[in-house]
């Protein structure tokens, strides 16, 4: 082989040997992760349901695996423990729901581990204030009306129907109306018959 052979080979392999680093260097160092990122659903409708997205939906069992991406193949990040807490869904991918709770943690669930039941919290931004704060479950969509219960932060209530500023729930053998705008599990102003 003669210098010009040469020249091409050192060539070729100073190229590879580049291309080899830069690979190491794109591929090694994994992109860094943003607690702050915040997920911006995109409404319309999912592709694997034909379902709006984002939509609120509940938890079928008191164990649901929380994972890092839609497959059983990745991490568990956590695990919810408690039949009907609501979730928002917002995004999908074949049978796997990118979920959101109502402290703004995502993460990946199977379907089949959902209800389209909707139920809400009461008040779970509430739970952090000091003192005994509880919300008013009223016998008619007024506040001056008669108060049936007292619920607490963080009580879960299945909800029957939504006016957009009141919404009517069944809260173990209680039944009533909350403001909307004190419940997690719903869309402002959202309408439910």
């Amino acid at each position: 082989m003669g210098f010009r052979g040469t020249a091409r080979l050192t060539t070729a392999l100073a190229l590879a040997g580049s291309a080899l680093l830069a690979g190491v260097v794109l591929f090694a160092t994994p992109a860094p992760v943003v607690a702050e990122e915040a997920v911006i659903p995109v409404t319309g409708n999912g592709k694997s349901s034909g379902l709006p997205v984002p939509r609120f939906v509940s938890l079928k069992s008191n164990k649901v695996n929380v994972r890092r991406g839609p497959s059983t193949d990745q991490a568990i990040v956590w695990v919810f423990s408690r039949a009907g807490l609501p979730v928002e869904v917002i995004a999908e991918f074949e049978n796997w729901r990118r979920v959101r709770d109502s402290e703004g943690a995502d993460g990946w669930v199977f379907h089949s581990l959902l209800s389209g039941r909707r139920t809400v919290l009461v008040s779970p931004w509430s739970k952090s204030q000091q003192g005994p704060v509880s919300i008013p479950l009223h016998d008619r969509q007024s506040a001056g009306s008669s108060v049936v219960a007292q619920l607490q932060p963080g009580v879960i209530g299945d909800l029957v129907e939504c006016d957009g500023k009141w919404c009517e729930l069944a809260v173990g053998s209680y039944s009533g109306y909350v403001q909307q705008k004190k419940l997690w599990g719903v869309y402002r102003d959202e309408k439910i018959e």
